[in-house]
């Protein structure tokens, strides 16, 4: 049983929240885009927070009658409304930064300082909350929010030196864009990302020809057709084909399919059907009692 989680996203959390409505407060009080558009990137990632903790939570209950292959899904589909909510936030951001271009004012650099190095001391301490180097995806994609956030807070902090001692304050807005950008970009990753899950598209870093060359480098193996190679969600990868085998005892064919099925589970697909059928039978016409299934799944 892995270890739950949810404490550590539930404290970053926490944080998150309090980063944000000092930042709210404090960029309303110094009239600072940048410092602003950092809180914006702070609600988003108190949403990516509040997500990861809900998949964490649905990750763990198992698969029923409703939901066969579990609840994984329910994470993407709030991962693609997050990511859409990036976009629109950045979208704003923007807005208002070529509106300080055309319309620059004064900026209360003292109170946008100080509320930046708050933000930047909880980002780095949510940082370390989370750690790095772990394998949950969602505890994962929470400390990229994290450490997205505590560059944002760095930029928020040296276009505030900036104006405090040049006096440029379109410095303020420079660093909005950047910012803005940060967000969009990360933004329309997750969208991709999630979408391409949803329709079931190849996953990265799989090449269905290879796999199917490697299948057919068994002896026992004629030929395999009709494969299938889907996300079920991030990092869980399912496989299905039809493989053309030799007339065999059923004892062999058993031996065949754990070695195929360790083949895909080295290259990290871990939801595995393989139905079997005798190729020499299919070639000559005649009719074929051997028609075996295997399926093997890890949750």
């Amino acid at each position: 049983m892995k270890k739950d989680p949810s404490h550590r996203l539930v404290l970053s959390l926490i944080i998150t929240l309090i980063i944000l409505l000092g930042e709210v407060v404090g960029g309303l009080i110094s009239n600072s885009i940048a410092l602003l558009s950092d809180a914006g990137h702070v609600l988003t990632d108190s949403f990516a927070l509040g997500l990861s903790l809900i998949a964490a939570k649905i990750s763990r209950k198992p698969s029923d009658f409703r939901a066969t292959f579990g609840y994984q899904r329910f994470g993407l589909l709030a991962a693609i409304i997050n990511g859409l909510s990036l976009v629109a936030i950045a979208i704003f951001i923007f807005v208002e930064s070529y509106h300080r271009f055309v319309s620059p004012s004064a900026i209360g650099t003292t109170v946008m300082l100080t509320v930046a190095a708050g933000g930047l001391f909880g980002n780095v301490a949510m940082a370390l909350i989370l750690g790095k180097g772990h394998e949950d995806l969602n505890i994962k994609s929470a400390w990229l929010h994290v450490i997205g956030d505590t560059l944002s807070s760095v930029g928020v902090i040296i276009s505030g030196l900036i104006v405090l001692y040049t006096g440029w304050t379109y410095a303020d807005p420079v660093a909005g864009i950047i910012i803005g950008t940060i967000i969009v970009m990360g933004g329309l990753r997750v969208v991709k990302e999630a979408a391409g899950i949803f329709l079931e598209m190849v996953p990265k870093g799989f090449d269905v020809e290879v796999i199917a060359q490697k299948i057919s480098a068994f002896p026992e193996v004629m030929g395999i057709h009709d494969i299938h190679i889907w996300s079920l969600a991030h990092k869980n990868t399912a496989f299905s084909a039809h493989v053309w085998v030799h007339d065999q005892r059923l004892s062999d064919l058993e031996t065949l399919r754990r070695n195929i099925e360790g083949l895909l589970r080295s290259m990290g697909i871990n939801h595995i059907l393989l139905q079997f059928e005798c190729g020499e039978c299919e070639t000559n016409g005649l009719y074929c009692q051997m028609h075996i299934s295997g399926e093997s799944h890890d949750h």
